[in-house]
């Protein structure tokens, strides 16, 4: 196996696995108000910058077609003068499963197409693109691991490991 297909392997092993804590989430839990950023906003962040990092630069970026202006923040805007992102209505969990189906056809598309020689192509991430891939896989996997310790924690699902791309999957 090449490097580029190692790669589309576990983005999509990681996918998977935030995939399946989108579709286990019960209703109650997607917009819960306990909770300051809800699973939906969660799912939508990572799903936001899956797609943005699988590009080549932010140039080159163009949003999801369902994309809200500053949907993709956790939490204060990035730049002056810092406000909160304003958030309105939540995605459903169908348009976050055609988020997720989305990213899942730009990896197919984009990985095999990089230069993992290159620089980041994004000026906030000063290294190559290589680890530019490693640092987006963790990044995943790391809210994929918050939604799922929140299913576990507030409604005792538990959402299975996988582990790379299979034939069947």
């Amino acid at each position: 196996m090449d490097d580029k297909a190692v790669i589309q392997s576990q983005y999509y092993a990681a996918l998977k696995m935030l995939e399946a804590a989108i579709r286990q989430c019960p209703d109650a839990l997607w917009s819960d108000p306990e909770c300051k950023n809800r699973f939906w906003h969660i799912a939508y962040h990572k799903l936001f910058c899956t797609h943005l990092y699988l590009q080549a630069s932010e140039k080159e970026f163009t949003a999801w077609e369902k994309h809200r202006k500053e949907y993709e923040f956790l939490g204060p805007l990035p730049w002056p003068p810092h406000k909160e992102p304003d958030i309105g209505e939540p995605y459903t969990k169908d348009e976050m499963l055609e988020f997720v189906e989305f990213c899942q056809a730009e990896v197919e598309r984009n990985v095999s197409a990089l230069n993992l020689e290159a620089e980041s192509g994004f000026f906030w991430l000063p290294f190559g693109k290589l680890e530019l891939q490693f640092y987006n896989i963790r990044h995943v996997q790391h809210h994929a691991g918050q939604l799922i310790d929140r299913l576990r924690n507030k409604e005792s699902i538990g959402v299975d490991w996988a582990g790379m791309k299979t034939q069947q999957s």
